[in-house]
């Protein structure tokens, strides 16, 4: 817990820090301001800097990224490092930013959906349900009559969906049930 004497002495440091700070960004407004009569080849040598379009690859830019450069030469700077590094300049396309979402919406063909809102997928389900209601279609099969109790189990125990035009339709294969390991340790054996 602080004492109040150790609040204020805080509070007194962080004010002076406060002031600090206003009266650096004073100062870099004020050089900004007279930089701005300035032509470019005029900021840059009054800020010792060479000219960013002569830098080539491996050059340090570091020195365009402090407070005192103006935004323009700034931006001028990292244009001419953007296209002077072939790395940096590469777009491969992996960028989540690089997608335009707006294309389906404003092309010529419209994205087709099925969810509705305030519905969501709606009419999948609603053929779902109508399949259902519809109930299976379970397929004849004639045999002759000395195996024909054996056809009729087997016949019973697997039915065949058909859909409309009558042709087969192949079933789904039964889920797979998760396989656990088991383990067998030489004293289990024995």
């Amino acid at each position: 817990m602080m004492s109040s004497w150790s609040r204020r002495r805080a509070a007194v440091a962080a004010e002076a820090e406060k002031e600090d700070r206003a009266a650096q960004e004073a100062a870099l407004v004020q050089e900004h301001e007279a930089l701005a009569e300035k032509s470019d080849d005029e900021i840059l040598e009054s800020l010792g800097l060479p000219d960013p379009d002569s830098l080539a690859m491996g050059d340090d830019f570091k020195a365009f990224m402090s407070k005192a450069v103006p935004e323009h030469i700034r931006k001028r700077a990292l244009r001419h490092l953007w296209r002077s590094n072939p790395v940096l300049a590469c777009v491969d396309g992996l960028n989540d930013y690089d997608d335009d979402y707006l294309a389906q919406s404003i092309g010529q063909d419209p994205l087709k959906t099925t969810y509705q809102v305030g519905k969501g997928m709606l009419a999948h389900l609603l053929e779902v349900e109508r399949q259902k209601e519809a109930g299976p279609v379970v397929a004849k099969v004639e045999v002759e009559e000395d195996t024909a109790e054996d056809v009729t189990e087997t016949a019973a125990a697997t039915s065949v969906d058909l859909p409309e035009d009558g042709a087969a339709v192949e079933e789904d294969p039964a889920p797979l049930t998760p396989r656990r390991m088991q383990f067998q340790f030489e004293d289990d054996v024995a």
